[in-house]
């Protein structure tokens, strides 16, 4: 084979590569129930995984601070408890 064809080959598979990465979801494989409550306080965002997709177990992602931690989904009422005692502290002033 001619040489720039096989240079050319070899950039379209890295760049095949480096492309799929980006769409291969990261997946929780473990859950934990055991979330502090001075953590949960600091979540920014949280997200369901949900086993029917791409992911092998349901789970709740939480973003805390640049972090992801995968709780496991019943924590989602204590998170929603969090809130609303923060939610209301602060409308108290």
């Amino acid at each position: 084979m001619d040489l720039r064809v096989m240079v050319m080959l070899l950039f379209l598979c890295a760049l095949a590569v480096t492309t799929t990465e980006g769409g291969i979801p990261k997946c929780c494989v473990t859950t934990s129930m055991d979330i502090p409550p001075n953590v949960l306080r600091k979540v920014e965002r949280a997200e369901m995984q949900r086993s029917n997709g791409a992911c092998e177990i349901n789970a709740l992602v939480l973003h805390v601070k640049g972090k992801k931690l995968c709780a496991h989904p019943k924590v989602k009422r204590k998170l929603k408890r969090m809130q609303r005692k923060k939610g209301g502290k602060q409308k108290k002033h």
